[in-house]
């Protein structure tokens, strides 16, 4: 289940993303939650966030409801390339 998790966050991410080729995704797993932490180009990262971030929220509300409840929970962090 894990796995389909992480395709919605690449989804959602690469539909508003347009330079989905220089997207990275690093998965790192703590204790009691899966850090997944994507990358982006500075010239993405208005889009994939959002105004205001709404876009941004919602993906998390998204990954959320889309974690099963004997799961680890799932953080996503957005940050630009460096």
């Amino acid at each position: 289940m894990e796995n389909k998790v992480l395709e919605l966050i690449k989804f959602v991410v690469e539909n508003f993303a347009e330079k989905k080729d220089e997207i990275e995704y690093k998965i790192e797993e703590k204790e009691a939650a899966i850090e997944v932490t994507v990358l982006l180009n500075a010239s993405d990262m208005g889009k994939v966030i959002g105004k205001q971030g709404k876009i941004a929220k919602s993906l998390r509300t998204l990954v959320g409801s889309a974690t099963p409840r004997d799961s680890k929970r799932y953080l996503v962090e957005i940050k630009e390339k460096a």
